[in-house]
């Protein structure tokens, strides 16, 4: 008796409360927090996944998606009376409490699934009255608001079903690697008897306790005439399948990821979190076998050598040369989610620096070209000495030559003569604001430096015509509901002329093929410059090492140093380890085999470089010449290059005296009337791109034939 009345007073009390609920209107329901988290999705720009960004794996699916022998159920197990209760089923609260009383102890619970949808999306779990009387009326408002169908929707996108899988659709992915439309009843069952308690019926770890609960579903399936008996036999005598599809972040994708977010807050203003909510689709310029190939380069320990306990890090980064958009980025060797993205860390470029700040500005000026002759002499510039790394000084040499060969000394000459300010503008319009005001400058030297991005982004003004566009990760975004967020601009900025970039490609392309880039093989045509900065408290160590370049598809940086140099930790390599690491990056493309740079339409080709040559073996024979006229000829063995000219001299007294110049050939006649006189003779090669001279070639004289 005394539970009978307790009971009827339970239900007094109940319905008082739903009194009380009806007059509480709209009380806490926000609709914002029924907008649950779905992951946001990269794909490709042919619109294949990649990969998904996500803080619960969860993937929304709407109820048309969801078999109804599935929906059944979960009703059957969760909620048998859901389509007939407004959001609170008295009959049902009456009868656990009935039985929670007769054992003593809770034993069966009363929520309906509106209840528990209520709980999920608005509230805590702790145990109060208030909770619960909270959760009564949210669940009465929901039921006033939405259908049944959208409401048992919501719910099963939002239930946990253990292993890190949020919703219906992610259960069926990670158990069964198919999607919620095409599960079977007894799948349906096995994945309905698990919020109740998911790790306790997960059929990976607790088999018999899964296939037991999910017998359970179909007997109540069948009980409340979901299926007939026959189809719970058919399914409860069939074994658990699983097919375990668990989604494993790859890691190499780690540092694109990353810059993806970045981008998301920077230029529409999205943070991570609503990027790991949101449910948005966002098409990327990646590259997978690209990204993968650069992510296990960095693996290999070859290219980081240096005298610290660890390894020297590095970064590199990679665009489309004609769109700017990002194909593959790694920030260091372990780069870790959210780590220290060294992709956008400011360095010193050392000598990478050289071709924007001075040599492309000296060739806008007119008054210079790629075989103008600059001066090498070591000089100082109000205190400012700059010195060459190799202790040399040739008094002059061309613009290309000090480009290939990296020489310091005239670089600094250069951008003296053109003024800092000329070089501070060409610099801003590549995207480069630097607080810098010396002639430091021109050895990249700076004080804050410059990121491997800004290189990437600059050095494309040599790759097309001089002309800039803003790299970017997110080509196009959308939200949730497939409405167009942004995308990416393509407007290109003019910086250089056509000119300009062509004979920086060419005087580029030497660096490469002859110059402080030649380390390493590569199967494409690559112009690039190489760039290393001094650690000045300890002789001869290093503190940076670049490889900035393109193809003629693709442009990029590449970055070695530790992240803080000290007497104990700095390089004792110069560039040619990120020079080899670019190119057995690139060597890993198959897209970038056998490329060669194409000359503009309008521009003037560079003709390649004319090398001095040594000449030791000038010789002087007795030789007749027209009409049998005797006479001197002189013969050596001239360069390969026809262009190279070559200066006679005659040598009498001690006096030298130009008598002649021939181009291209290993012979001279001198005239009959040196016979006389029988003076000495030697020749000088001469480069007639530069006017530069070479060293003299030995001494002959014909004093036998007196």
């Amino acid at each position: 008796m005394l539970g009978i009345g307790l009971l009827i007073g339970i239900l007094i009390a109940g319905f008082m409360g739903y009194l009380f609920i009806l007059m509480a209107g709209d009380y806490v329901v926000d609709e914002k927090d029924l907008v649950m988290s779905s992951a946001s999705k990269l794909v490709d720009m042919k619109g294949s996944t990649i990969t998904r960004i996500y803080s619960e794996n969860r993937e929304l699916v709407s109820a048309d998606e969801i078999p109804d022998e599935v929906k059944d159920a979960f009703v059957a197990v969760e909620d048998t009376r859901f389509y007939e209760h407004h959001g609170l089923d008295f009959r049902s609260i009456a009868r656990a409490v009935y039985r929670d009383i007769a054992a003593g102890h809770k034993v069966e619970g009363g929520s309906t699934i509106t209840q528990q949808l209520a709980k999920n999306v608005f509230l805590s779990h702790e145990k109060s009255l208030l909770r619960k009387t909270k959760e009564a009326v949210i669940a009465i408002n929901l039921e006033r608001k939405y259908s049944k169908d959208k409401i048992l929707e919501m719910y099963l996108n939002q239930i946990y079903f253990g292993h890190g899988a949020y919703g219906i659709q992610a259960a069926s992915k990670f158990y069964f690697n198919k999607d919620v439309s095409d599960l079977t009843v007894e799948e349906g069952a096995m994945l309905a008897g698990m919020p109740k308690a998911p790790s306790y019926y997960s059929p990976i770890e607790h088999e018999e306790a899964s296939k037991k609960r999910r017998d359970l579903v179909l007997e109540l399936m069948a009980k409340h005439h979901f299926i007939s008996a026959e189809q719970a036999v058919r399914a409860k005598g069939k074994t658990i399948a699983l097919n375990i599809h668990k989604e494993e972040r790859n890691p190499a994708l780690t540092t694109y990821i990353d810059m993806v977010l970045h981008e998301a807050k920077q230029k529409y203003h999205l943070s991570r979190e609503e990027m790991r909510k949101g449910g948005y689709k966002v098409v990327v310029p990646l590259k997978e076998s690209t990204q993968e190939a650069m992510y296990q380069t960095f693996l290999k320990p070859d290219y980081f050598v240096g005298t610290g306990k660890e390894r020297p890090e590095g970064a590199m980064v990679l665009m489309d040369a004609d769109t700017g958009g990002i194909i593959a980025a790694q920030g260091g060797r372990g780069y870790l989610t959210e780590g220290l993205n060294r992709v956008y860390v400011n360095r010193q470029p050392g000598s990478s620096f050289k071709p924007l700040a001075v040599y492309a500005p000296a060739l806008e000026s007119k008054a210079y070209k790629p075989y103008s002759m600059l001066k090498d002499e070591q000089l100082s510039y109000n205190g400012y000495e700059p010195k060459n790394y190799d202790g040399r000084y040739r008094g002059r040499v061309s613009m290309a030559e000090a480009i290939r060969d990296s020489i310091n000394a005239p670089a600094v000459w250069l951008l003296n003569e053109l003024g800092v300010d000329q070089s501070k503008a060409a610099l801003s319009s590549l995207g480069m604001d630097i607080p810098d005001k010396g002639l430091g400058i021109a050895l990249g030297g700076l004080d804050h430096g410059v990121t491997p991005y800004q290189m990437m982004a600059a050095y494309r003004s040599f790759a097309r015509e001089g002309k800039t566009v803003k790299p970017y990760v997110i080509a196009k975004i959308y939200d949730r509901n497939g409405e167009l967020v942004g995308k990416a601009s393509h407007k290109e900025k003019k910086v250089f002329k056509k000119q300009t970039a062509w004979y920086m490609t060419r005087m580029l392309q030497q660096v490469v093929e002859k110059g402080t880039g030649r380390y390493g093989t590569v199967d494409t045509e690559l112009a690039g410059k190489t760039g290393t900065t001094n650690y000045e408290g300890v002789p001869h160590a290093n503190k940076d090492a670049w490889f900035v370049g393109y193809t003629p598809k693709v442009v990029g940086a590449a970055w070695i140093g530790y992240d803080k140099t000290t007497n104990e930790s700095y390089l004792n390599t110069s560039s040619e380890k990120a020079t080899r690491l670019f190119k057995d990056v690139i060597n890993q493309m198959p897209s970038q085999r056998g490329l060669t740079f194409k000359k503009p339409k309008g521009v003037k080709e560079l003709e390649p470089p004319v090398d001095l040559v040594k000449i030791k073996d000038l010789k002087a024979d007795f030789a007749l010449g027209s009409f049998g006229v005797p006479g001197i000829k002189l013969t050596w063995t001239p360069s390969a290059d026809k262009r190279l000219q070559y200066k006679i001299y005659s040598v009498k007294e001690g006096k030298a005296t130009h008598i002649d110049t021939v181009t291209g050939k290993g012979s001279y006649n001198v005239s009959a009337k040196y016979l006389f006189s029988m003076p000495k003779f030697y020749v000088v090669p001469l480069n007639p791109q530069t006017d530069q001279e070479g060293e003299p070639s030995n001494t002959v004289s014909m004093e036998w034939f007196r």
